[in-house]
């Protein structure tokens, strides 16, 4: 999983009120032994933040899953609704549970040719 953390994702000046470090804490000790979690720069995703991508496993690029890019990781139970299906597998594996399907995004062109996940 890659988590924006660079000019809006994660920022209080974006979202205040959230609490950035708690969620970030919370996806990285829920997906411990189940996917690595990695902070990255800008997506080039702004106005969809706080964003998080989701990108297979080898055995689910295999079953034909690609990554998936999610908005709006603003809280808690969307926080965990994300760990939950990257533990059952993520893509390729299980579908997405609600919270996630209805954040889920295609990124652009500029953002998918820049960043590799």
């Amino acid at each position: 999983m890659r988590v924006c953390r660079d000019c809006c994702c994660g920022t209080e000046r974006k979202h205040p009120g959230v609490d950035h470090d708690g969620l970030l804490a919370r996806i990285e000790d829920g997906a411990l032994g189940a996917a690595r979690v990695t902070r990255s720069a800008c997506l080039l995703a702004c106005d969809q933040s706080n964003v998080v991508v989701v990108s297979p496993s080898p055995s689910g690029r295999r079953a034909g899953g690609r990554p998936v890019w999610i908005r709006e990781v603003l809280d808690d139970d969307t926080a965990d609704a994300l760990v939950e299906w990257v533990r059952e597998g993520g893509p390729g594996w299980s579908d997405p549970p609600e919270p996630i399907a209805r954040r889920a995004f295609p990124p652009s062109g500029l953002a998918t040719a820049y960043i590799t996940v």
